[in-house]
């Protein structure tokens, strides 16, 4: 249950890094985040009109100003819970019926993705042509520098609006396992429209002082 325990924040700081290690690392942890991300999102976007259609109380009450913003315990309430709870027990059975195994499929087959090979802390190109697949996304060669000292590297993605979608980090000792240095990362299609994308390659040392190796920009298409 990490990946679920993860999504709703009870980890710990400690084991919160430790799966993000892991999950960069494992296609499974990584799927079962992604289908996880993918249900809250529906489940949020259901839940509220469900709230806002149902009926209000049958006893007179004080005329009350209307809350902008969505109380997510109200939906527990008597009045609210079997609709809630069914259109949640919708969603589950699509998910195991449709969404999961399909993306579980995907997973377990082979796959082909456009590659885009760079070398960070070279700062000739401030843009980066990539080519994406719209299912499976990008993929990103990126040669790390060498003998740096850093004890680990973190990578940090943002839209073309300048939100950070995620970030991600690697050990030093995992990042030298190829022998040259290089790591692959690999950019999810779900959400991915084309345009300009920034990423940030950021160094950390032993002493947790953190410095930006590289940023450059992604301008992503769509290999159609």
């Amino acid at each position: 249950m990490a990946a679920e325990r993860y999504l709703l924040n009870e980890l710990t700081p400690e084991l919160r890094d430790d799966f993000e290690e892991h999950a960069f690392g494992c296609p499974e942890c990584a799927l079962d985040l992604r289908a996880g991300s993918t249900f809250i999102n529906i489940a949020k976007g259901e839940l509220p009109e469900l709230v806002a259609a149902s009926p209000a109380p049958s006893q007179a009450e004080p005329a009350r100003p209307i809350k902008k913003t969505f109380d997510w315990h109200s939906w527990l309430r008597p009045a609210f819970a079997i609709p809630a709870f069914a259109a949640l027990l919708a969603l589950v059975s699509y998910q195991n019926l449709s969404t999961i195994p399909s993306l579980r499929k995907a997973a377990s087959e082979p796959s082909v993705l456009p590659s885009t090979a760079f070398h960070a802390g070279t700062r000739g190109s401030a843009h980066t042509p990539v080519t994406a697949d719209r299912a499976n996304g990008a993929a990103l060669s990126i040669e790390l520098p060498q003998d740096s000292g850093y004890a680990s590297y973190a990578f940090d993605l943002y839209d073309p609006q300048g939100k950070e979608l995620w970030t991600r980090s690697v050990t030093a000792t995992q990042a030298g396992s190829a022998g040259d240095g290089t790591v692959s990362l690999v950019i999810p299609g779900a959400g991915l429209a084309e345009g300009s994308y920034t990423l940030a390659i950021s160094g950390t040392d032993a002493k947790g002082a953190r410095t930006e190796i590289d940023r450059r920009e992604l301008d992503l298409h769509f290999d159609d």
